[in-house]
């Protein structure tokens, strides 16, 4: 049996190293993050360069014979993780090729080191990686005296010449290389706000949104969304990095600063691959000609990036103080504190009646709080309809104003097939819009097309993976796939800890399976989360002396204790926790009176599951349309 002292303990490919005892991998000497997953299939992979691995094997290594989760998606998460960490793709495959149905193989050239530092053979370098990585210089070799000295200096010039002109053409080819490789995906970093003045904040997240909208409406260019692209605000970190955590080509990067009635932008558009710029701008303009900047510098990167350039329309004009509100408006519709967005939309409307974004923006107001069940819906359903209507009617090319309108019919009508067809109207006009795609898998989960609903969803959570970070779990969670949806919450909470939307979910998943502990745990936690140190401990006691009926009790009370508006829906919910079957179903039975917007999931909630035998819960059911 080989001893310790003499296994390899560090595997090294291109500009790689993998530490297989400690788990820790570097790239030119920079540590990489990598989950715990990612790195055991990375380890199980390179141990057997060339050797295909199987999905099989990979799920036996990996997960216990006693874990239930969606092997799968979770197998195919961690290779995708591994993949980004590695600046590497299935369709292009470096490093881990994939076997259609079978598994996976490392392909890369593999030089392993032994503990003491001494190295086994080399595999043989491909000619790809040759022009990928520089070599290194040979170690220089004594020469052996000349009878000839003169001529050993002409040898060494000509050599030297041979060498320089050799250098030369590799710079000369690489340069032809990366100038040859397009950029076809972009992110857009946080424009910095350079005015010295806090308030203006909500003028460079707003212009930064904009450019990233008028960027994706070039289909043939990938857009990282806004909320990815948010994550880095203010960082500071090389572009490299960054460019490869976000797979894309290209950074664009600049600032922003506002005086009385002018405005002056800064960007450059950098190639991640070579670290190169490749373009670089400043605009001074007069505040009522900044709404166009968006779109001028969507036109202008596109040609430098050499994509075709479409014939658009010039955007309207917008009253330089319309869209000031307007901007004002998102940036808090975007933030945690949503209530004043309302008065900045309703200010923009009035400064200019045909601006449809910020028609689109109220009406998302309207329809958000009310599904939120922050407003009755019985008192703003008329405002929500009209102005979602009025924006489609004023820019039929906006998919936000379709993706209004799609909520309408979905939370305020109850109308699948219209809702439907607006959302799929939206996605079209913006393919990578993941709300779009967020909306449409509720629509197919109410219209009782659960797979349809997953793979939707996916598609949102894949084009910006940081907005609604709990939606695929959720997705599980009512299609009561409780595994699934137990190990992808697991994961987003793994990876956003101060998250606490996604732990309340989460607790919701442990409860339906019976796992009453962790769902406690994980309740507890959701309120930490969100600074409420008070149910927390109320949440912990209460289990403590009870188990979870105590727990079920107290957020009943608790939630019945609300003072103003309470929405049925989220009453019902508590209710039927408690299993208080009489009250659930009087407070399910408002909220179709009331029309609360929600009940269009009434099937698809998991609580209510013990109401099912009930002939009351059964006609309740039969009444909304589309819910067998």
């Amino acid at each position: 049996m080989t001893s310790s002292t003499s296994t390899p303990a560090t595997a090294r490919f291109g500009p790689y190293e993998l530490n297989v005892r400690s788990g820790e991998v570097h790239k030119f000497g920079v540590r990489l993050k990598l989950g715990e997953q990612p790195l055991r299939i990375l380890i199980l992979l390179i141990e057997r360069p060339g050797e295909l691995v199987t999905r099989e094997e990979l799920r036996a290594r990996l997960w216990s014979h006693d874990t239930f989760v969606d092997f799968d998606h979770s197998l195919n998460s961690a290779v995708q993780r591994l993949r980004e960490t590695l600046s590497d793709t299935a369709d292009k495959a470096r490093w881990i090729e994939t076997v259609p149905r079978r598994g996976y193989r490392f392909v890369g050239a593999v030089e392993w080191s032994q503990a003491n530092g001494s190295s086994p053979a080399t595999e043989s370098i491909s000619t790809n990686q040759l022009a990928e990585y520089p070599l290194p210089e040979p170690p220089a070799q004594p020469m052996a005296p000349s009878r000839f000295p003169g001529w050993r200096s002409v040898g060494a010039v000509l050599v030297l010449l041979l060498a320089a002109a050799a250098i030369v053409k590799i710079v000369q080819g690489e340069g032809i290389r990366s100038a040859a490789a397009p950029i076809r995906s972009l992110a857009v970093l946080p424009l910095e706000n350079l005015s010295g003045d806090p308030s203006q904040e909500y003028l460079a997240e707003g212009m930064t949104d904009e450019l990233i909208t008028a960027l994706a409406k070039n289909h043939a260019l990938r857009i990282v969304s806004r909320t990815s692209a948010m994550q880095y605000k203010g960082v500071r970190r090389p572009v490299r990095d960054i460019a490869r955590e976000l797979g894309v080509d290209g950074i664009l990067e600049g600032s922003i600063t506002r005086s009385t009635s002018r405005v002056h932008l800064t960007v450059q558009l950098i190639n991640a691959r070579s670290d190169t710029h490749i373009w670089a701008e400043s605009y001074d303009r007069d505040l009522s000609a900044a709404f166009s900047l968006p779109s001028e510098l969507s036109q202008t990167i596109a040609k430098e990036v050499r994509l075709a350039v479409s014939s658009a329309a010039p955007p309207p004009h917008i009253n330089p103080e319309a869209h000031d509100a307007y901007l004002h408006g998102r940036y808090y519709w975007l933030s945690d504190h949503s209530a004043p967005s309302l008065g900045y939309f309703e200010k923009a409307i009035q400064l200019q009646p045909d601006y449809a974004a910020a028609w689109s923006g109220l009406a998302d107001y309207y329809g958000g709080s009310s599904v939120a069940g922050q407003l009755d819906p019985q008192k703003v359903r008329s405002k929500w309809e009209a102005a979602a209507h009025k924006a489609v009617e004023l820019d039929d090319s906006l998919a936000e104003a379709h993706n209004s309108l799609a909520a309408v019919y979905f939370f305020g009508d109850w109308d699948c097939a219209h809702a439907d067809a607006e959302s799929q109207r939206a996605i079209t006009l913006d393919p990578n819009y993941a709300e779009a795609h967020h909306l449409r898998s509720y629509i197919l989960m109410a219209m009782n097309r659960p797979d349809e609903a997953v793979k939707e969803q996916k598609r949102g959570t894949e084009a910006d993976p940081f907005q609604r970070t709990w939606a695929l779990g959720f997705t599980y969670y009512r299609l009561r796939q409780f595994d699934a949806a137990i190990s992808e919450l697991r994961l987003r909470t793994d990876a956003s800890p101060r998250d606490g939307g996604t732990r309340f979910i989460l607790s919701d998943a442990y409860w339906s399976k019976g796992m009453f502990k962790e769902a406690a745990q994980e309740m507890e936690q959701g309120f930490l989360t969100d600074g409420d140190r008070a149910s927390a401990d109320a949440v912990a006691n209460a289990f403590q002396r009870g188990g979870s009926r105590a727990v079920a009790e107290w957020r009943w009370q608790n939630t019945k204790a609300h003072q103003g508006y309470a929405s049925p829906w989220w009453l019902a919910m508590d209710c039927a926790r408690a299993r208080h079957k009489e009250e659930t179903l009087k407070l399910l039975e408002a909220a179709y009176r009331e029309h609360s917007p929600r009940l269009i999931f009434l099937q698809n909630e998991p609580l209510f599951d013990f109401l099912h035998s009930d002939a009351r819960y059964q006609s309740l059911a039969q009444k909304l349309p589309l819910v067998r």
